[in-house]
């Protein structure tokens, strides 16, 4: 029996296991294996597959946002309306062939935009060189679903289940568990919190199944068999997601309004170029970035090229942004902006800075 029909056999019997009390170890211990044979596939459509010229793109700018999406969806009439690079668009299938980058400047920042080849139904397991798009996907910064509004969500769940199948996990935030392996004394199961999706037992279930007989694991939330799974594979990648719904002008208002209030979602018109300005600020609120202007003693601050960092950046990072040796000549920092209890405030390394903050950093 292949991988592909094993995977098809532990889906089919998860279907019609019922989820109560008494099945909760079953099917975790069917989760384990469903993704170990998953991860056996993703190897081999890796070792057997094209390399897959045109695929590795520089990483370019302060953050990268790759489109994922079905063919014909409007991934490469973005491209060319948002940014000067040309992506050709057409009316049939399949036209970019390639990862096509193109840059976005936006609020002094750099935003590298990547146009990624479209994919198909079965791309996790290396269909229509889907690994190679998904690979890409997994070095973003976000991911940009561009889907067709005249489809509703079917192209939504769809790329979901392709993406999660890959290992990449989409708006939210990383398993508060500690998993360590230890060369002997058996398999230790502790947690700071009542636990309603996971005990001792299944948690021993599912680290036989991966042959881990000595291990330390430590819950901090209230977690299930899922993020147990991912956090012993180790191999995730957690990612912000933007769902935009394309040819929004082809649908009626009803649809629009419903389609735009979904999580995370948003609709829009390539054609038209309709709500392009809602979509860039959409893009800056998700991959939250921080722009830290910096000035000289008696001199007006730079505003341009400002020193672009992620939210909850410090000073320190300020400083290595400028230069590596400015963190170790540091003595002070003088802050002028929200951040501040008072403009200006004198600042040690640690503190957290906010967007459009001013920074004058004084040497030893």
């Amino acid at each position: 029996m292949g991988i592909l029909d094993k995977i098809a056999d532990i889906e089919k019997e998860m279907g019609r296991t019922q989820k109560n009390k008494a099945t909760e170890s079953h099917l975790g211990v069917l989760k384990a294996k469903l993704a170990k044979y998953r991860n056996e596939l993703i190897a081999q459509a890796t070792e057997k597959g094209p390399k897959g010229e045109g695929f590795e793109v520089v990483k370019y700018g302060n953050a990268r946002v790759a489109m994922i999406g079905f063919p014909s969806v409007g991934k490469s009439t973005l491209l060319s309306k948002l940014t000067a690079t040309s992506s050709e668009t057409g009316a049939y299938e399949f036209t970019t062939l390639t990862c096509i980058p193109g840059n976005i400047m936006y609020r002094d920042a750099k935003i590298q935009l990547l146009d990624l080849p479209g994919i198909i139904e079965g791309a996790a397991g290396g269909k229509g060189r889907g690994k190679q798009v998904i690979a890409v996907a997994r070095t973003a910064d976000l991911i940009l679903f561009m889907l067709d509004a005249s489809k509703g969500e079917i192209q939504r769940n769809l790329l979901e289940k392709e993406l999660l199948s890959c290992g990449i996990r989409m708006n939210c935030e990383k398993p508060d568990i500690t998993f360590k392996k230890k060369a002997a004394g058996g398999i230790s199961f502790n947690t700071t919190c009542k636990l309603t999706q996971m005990d001792e037992r299944l948690c021993m279930l599912i680290c036989k199944e991966y042959k881990i007989n000595h291990c330390q694991v430590l819950f901090r939330g209230d977690y299930g068999a899922d993020e147990l799974i991912d956090v012993i594979l180790g191999n995730r990648v957690y990612l912000r997601a933007l769902y935009c719904y394309n040819k929004c002008d082809l649908v009626s208002i009803e649809e629009c309004d419903r389609l735009a209030r979904l999580p995370d979602s948003m609709v829009s018109s390539c054609a038209i170029g309709l709500n392009f300005d809602v979509l860039l600020a959409n893009i800056w609120d998700y991959l939250a970035l921080v722009r830290v202007y910096t000035k000289k003693r008696g001199q007006k601050p730079v505003w341009k090229e400002p020193v672009v960092l992620r939210q909850g950046a410090t000073v320190k990072d300020v400083c290595l942004g400028v230069h590596k040796s400015l963190a170790e000549d540091f003595k002070a920092g003088i802050v002028w902006g929200t951040s501040t209890k008072h403009s200006p405030q004198r600042v040690a390394l640690h503190h957290q800075v906010n967007d459009e903050d001013v920074v004058m950093i004084m040497k030893k």
